[in-house]
């Protein structure tokens, strides 16, 4: 764009030329896995089909607009050349009429593909595991924990979601010091990942008789669940620890043990599980909990990010990392990844957030495409 503001032309048709071959280059490889997928010594290797239909399936809406809008293009050159003949005038008409109409069919297409080809992230349609942890404050944080559990289990029924607490450990006063569940459901990845982070509440907690304001953090972590597919786990390095599931002050409060302790010698990460009565049922839930840990650390280190897992998303929680605030004296939330403020907060402590994860993915696609048009 020029200094006053009109459109170079050359770059945006340099844009679409690009987006065409990204379109191109799309269908190609969509064409390929049906090949690929169609072959016997293909169809016997199960985990090998299952990774081929995965990415075909991601591929398969986009294609499937490339394709529509190429013959709404094919119809605007057919529209256009029988204005340029000029031959007879009513079918000049015609054809000027048809072309307005698929001017307004092309223009919403070409704008959803503009999207469709931005960097996809590989885990959005991934069911995902949730980590809670009070923070910063005292029995307040772990009320704080309590009500975001709250909110996202609130939010998965709205969505049509299914919630499964894996592990937790509930705090004296009705919250959580931790709490880890697993929520299965269409995009619950591509959702809630951006809940990822430190939260920050500021309010009058019940328990405060004089009436002060209190600030208060938990940390969310959301992990992409993984498959057997995605992380093996060789069973010689792990160390599994089966105890008895305990009580407010270490107590035993089954007769027969069934909590499961599971350390990753390679990696020291440890997961325990005692919610499920069945020794069997915690020993499953530990070990997909580890296997999301390892695929997300796995991730990083493709991505070359220096810091461990777990710690990009969740940080110390510190007062000062944050990602929201919940200033309920002013009934405000405030994301400050994109200095927005919303209004509502009992609303949406009920768990209608769309509002904000909208917002959050509307700041990222423009981003992307921003740098897109500049790169």
């Amino acid at each position: 764009m020029d200094y006053n503001g009109v459109v170079d032309c050359n770059h945006l048709l340099g844009v679409m030329s690009s987006l065409f071959d990204k379109l191109d280059a799309m269908e190609a490889r969509y064409r390929e896995l049906a090949d690929l997928l169609a072959q016997p010594e293909v169809a016997v290797d199960y985990e090998r089909v299952q990774t081929l239909a995965k990415e075909s399936a991601r591929l398969e809406g986009t294609v499937n607009l490339y394709r529509e809008l190429r013959k709404l293009r094919d119809r605007q050159e057919e529209a256009q050349a029988i204005v340029d003949a000029g031959d007879d005038p009513e079918l000049v008409a015609l054809a000027r009429a048809e072309m307005d109409v698929l001017a307004q069919q092309v223009e919403p297409l070409e704008d959803q593909l503009r999207l469709a080809v931005l960097p996809k992230d590989p885990n959005d349609e991934r069911n995902v595991i949730v980590e809670i942890r009070k923070g910063a404050g005292g029995r307040e944080a772990g009320l704080f924990a309590g009500d975001l559990f709250r909110l996202y289990s609130r939010y998965a029924q709205i969505r049509g979601w299914q919630v499964d607490v894996l592990d937790s450990n509930p705090s004296d006063l009705g919250g959580y010091n931790e709490i880890v569940f697993a929520v299965k459901g269409k995009d619950a990845f591509s959702r809630l990942k951006s809940e990822r982070g430190v939260h920050r509440v500021q309010r009058i907690p019940t328990t405060e008789s004089s009436g002060r304001l209190h600030t208060s953090t938990a940390t969310v972590a959301v992990l992409p669940e993984a498959e057997e597919v995605d992380i093996k786990i060789n069973l010689s390095d792990l160390r599994i620890d089966v105890f008895h599931a305990g009580g407010h002050g270490g107590q035993n409060v089954n007769k027969v043990a069934t909590a499961i302790r599971i350390v990753h010698n390679p990696t020291g990460i440890v997961v325990t599980c005692q919610d499920e009565r069945s020794q069997y049922k915690n020993k499953q839930r530990a070990l997909n909990i580890l296997r999301a840990r390892l695929y997300e650390q796995e991730q990083q280190r493709q991505e070359k990010e220096i810091i461990q897992s777990r710690r990009t998303q969740v940080g110390t929680g510190d007062r000062a990392e944050k990602i929201r605030t919940y200033n309920f004296p002013q009934d405000r939330i405030t994301d400050h990844r994109i200095g927005q403020s919303f209004y509502g907060i009992q609303k949406f402590m009920d768990g209608f957030i769309d509002d904000i994860i909208d917002a959050l993915e509307t700041h990222e696609q423009t981003r992307s495409l921003e740098e897109a048009l500049t790169g």
